[in-house]
């Protein structure tokens, strides 16, 4: 894979992994060669979800020290334990057959730590997820739990057709959804696009056309200020439709959306002016999207407005908006460490909550969105600090 400078400041995977990575490679490299350069969206989807190959579905670890990243629930119990808060308090008026349906469980420890803090757990606990590899994981991390509780969990790949009283809960999700990169020419915005140079994967530019033409068109005339030529950046063509089809089945009840992101005005910011597409491999962070496909997970940064508007397009009321540092301290995840045993266990969970709340860790990179369907009691999550008027 090209850039080998980046290539040669990470660690190297073990041979059988550098294979699986070529292989994808040069599924991908085929794939322009029949078509000539793909969008950055086809890119990632082949990255990421190609069966067998791709990021999220060859099978690897992808979570925790041994992997690429840690989420806020593996970083302990406080991410959980606060969030079960706001939980309990909006389904306390709901049926005991309540629905709670996450959205890409990960390693399955967000949805342990739930189901064992809950004081109403749900009558169902689903959890929609394409990768039968992290179903698997999913389910030897819910081994934990009492038999009843497990009973109450089941898996799909689709969203469920009946609709349901409850929760929906996408933690680190959205910025996994393919976005399109475009770039600001002189003559109006172009798309980046995937080609080859001399057998290795690189970018390349082309008009933008169709959908991407028009959002962009949307998106510029929106922002208060011109971007300058030569500005790079993404933007999420399928995030209104899968907003739309994942929440259909809400009939009532609280979708919360937990990612790493800005509103419009602050993604599509002058001064960040080389978008915001990221990898990791190995806890290490870098911005080549070409290196080890299959080993390195890819996102882009949320755009909160956009998925505020397509809830609000969905039918939802876009209920609050704020950092997971208000998100959480609202819903007292401070207070937890009173109740510490020891003053070792009351030194680890204070640096928990420095990882999930101070400013240069995890507290304002992440946000919380709410969105809410005949939800008539306010949001406790939401009462330190709702920003919505920054959407």
């Amino acid at each position: 894979m090209p850039s080998r400078h980046t290539a040669l400041s990470l660690p190297s995977p073990p041979p059988e992994l550098v294979e699986l990575s070529q292989t994808l490679g040069e599924s991908i490299a085929e794939a322009i060669r029949e078509q000539g350069p793909i969008s950055l969206a086809d890119y990632l989807r082949m990255a990421l979800y190609q069966p067998g190959l791709g990021y999220y579905q060859n099978g690897l670890h992808k979570f925790g020290a041994q992997g690429d990243f840690v989420t806020a629930p593996e970083q302990g119990e406080l991410f959980a334990a606060a969030l079960a808060r706001q939980i309990d308090a909006v389904s306390s008026e709901w049926p005991d057959d309540w629905t709670l349906l996450e959205l890409g469980a990960g390693s399955g420890v967000l949805a342990r730590d739930l189901l064992a803090r809950l004081e109403r757990p749900p009558g169902r606990y689903r959890i929609l997820d394409t990768s039968a590899s992290l179903r698997e994981v999913q389910s030897a991390t819910l081994e934990a739990l009492p038999t009843a509780l497990k009973q109450r969990v089941d898996w799909l790949t689709e969203p469920p057709e009946e609709s349901f009283c409850g929760v929906i809960l996408a933690n680190e999700v959205i910025d996994a959804l393919p976005v399109h990169g475009f770039e600001i020419g002189k003559d109006g915005p172009l798309e980046r696009c995937v080609t080859l140079d001399q057998n290795r994967l690189s970018w390349t530019t082309r008009r933008a056309e169709g959908r991407l033409e028009a959002a962009l068109h949307r998106l510029l005339d929106g922002l208060p200020w011109t971007l300058p030529t030569g500005y790079q950046s993404e933007i999420c063509l399928d995030l209104p439709a899968w907003m739309k089809t994942v929440t259909a089945p809400l009939a009532q009840g609280l979708a919360l959306f937990i990612d790493y992101g800005y509103p419009s005005s602050e993604y599509y910011h002058p001064d960040r002016r080389h978008g915001t597409l990221v990898c990791h491999y190995r806890h290490r962070a870098h911005f080549d999207p070409f290196v080890w496909p299959g080993l390195t997970d890819l996102s882009s940064f949320v755009d909160f407005s956009l998925a505020a508007e397509a809830g609000f397009d969905a039918g939802l009321e876009v209920a609050g908006f704020t950092s997971q540092a208000g998100f959480l301290l609202s819903l007292g995840a401070h207070e937890l460490l009173d109740q510490a045993d020891d003053d070792i266990e009351r030194l680890r969970l204070t640096a928990e909550l420095k990882r999930l709340t101070l400013p240069g860790e995890m507290g304002e990179k992440f946000k919380v969105l709410a969105l809410s369907k005949q939800v008539q009691r306010p949001l406790e999550a939401f009462a330190m600090m709702n920003q919505l008027a920054r959407l």
